[in-house]
């Protein structure tokens, strides 16, 4: 499985700081690594259904740039994040730390439930773990609905 090279060479990467990768108004999406791209694929189907939703790449949880997702949340009222890990302890938690003390706004985790690991190609995992875009999706209009 192949994902698609999201910044090339001249990307200036910042510890503690996000990139917004596209812009939204109904939902910001928080993700990192190779989350963005599944994001990314999700914010294609949303839109055909009139869904515009914003993308952020996350590339460092700690430190966590809390001014740009504190930022998103005043301006979609809504954040899905997505994360190929755990959502207790990664940048589900980060993320609704943030939230719950600064803007507390309707809030879905797409990542790793509290189960043990296995082993496979990487699109069944993507799949067995619900980390693909189809389950971002269903976040999405999850969480809208909570708006």
């Amino acid at each position: 499985m192949n994902f698609p090279v999201l910044f090339d060479e001249s990307y200036d990467f910042k510890i503690g700081k996000g990139t917004v990768v596209r812009e939204g108004r109904d939902v910001s999406i928080v993700a990192t690594g190779l989350m963005v791209s599944q994001s990314l694929k999700a914010v294609e189907s949303l839109e055909q259904e009139g869904i515009s939703a914003q993308v952020i790449n996350i590339s460092t949880i700690k430190p966590l740039d809390q001014e740009l997702i504190i930022q998103a949340a005043r301006t979609t009222g809504a954040v899905v994040t997505a994360e190929e890990h755990s959502i207790i302890g990664g940048l589900g938690s980060a993320v609704a730390e943030v939230l719950s003390e600064n803007c507390p706004i309707p809030l879905r985790r797409i990542g790793t439930q509290d189960t043990p690991g296995t082993s496979g190609k990487p699109v069944e995992l993507l799949e067995h773990y619900q980390l693909n875009p189809r389950h971002i999706i269903s976040a999405v209009k999850e969480v809208l609905q909570q708006k």
